[in-house]
């Protein structure tokens, strides 16, 4: 026989306080708290360093008239079978350059190039035309398009 059969109070449970209670579970809510407080601060901090960079410019503004110097132009045209054509008169692609140092030494520093080039031509032919004016130093190189109808 043990001492626990003997003792009068031996029937009741163990325990260190008052009769056991059942207690209803409950959430705590401070951890849970704590950790949407630091990612709010983390969220904060981080979207500091995500601004767009800009520059401010003050732009000049042009105040004189328009200029009356006329731009000199040289029509470059290239056809769908790769052709050229220089001022409308048609030219060899290796002749190309030669001629257009010519109308450079002609012309002055003014000289507009327009680029004429059909919507099926390849696309090396139009590049032999842009090397061709890049041989003649000219600089000012526009390309011509159409307007849908």
């Amino acid at each position: 026989m043990s001492w626990l059969d003997t003792h009068p109070h031996s029937r009741k449970r163990f325990s260190l306080g008052a009769s056991s209670v059942s207690t209803e579970p409950e959430i705590n809510l401070i951890p849970f708290i704590d950790v949407l407080l630091v990612i709010l601060i983390f969220l904060m901090i981080s979207t500091t360093f995500t601004r767009y960079q800009e520059l401010a410019i003050s732009l000049p503004s042009a105040n004189g008239s328009e200029s009356q110097a006329e731009v000199k132009q040289i029509h470059i045209a290239v056809s769908r079978d790769g052709r050229f054509a220089i001022n409308g008169k048609v030219i060899n692609p290796t002749q190309m350059s030669t001629a257009l140092m010519q109308l450079t030494e002609q012309g002055g520093n003014n000289l507009q190039v327009n680029i004429d080039a059909d919507a099926k031509a390849p696309y090396q032919a139009v590049m032999t035309a842009l090397e061709a004016a890049r041989d003649a130093n000219l600089s000012n190189i526009v390309f011509s398009s159409q307007t849908k109808k």
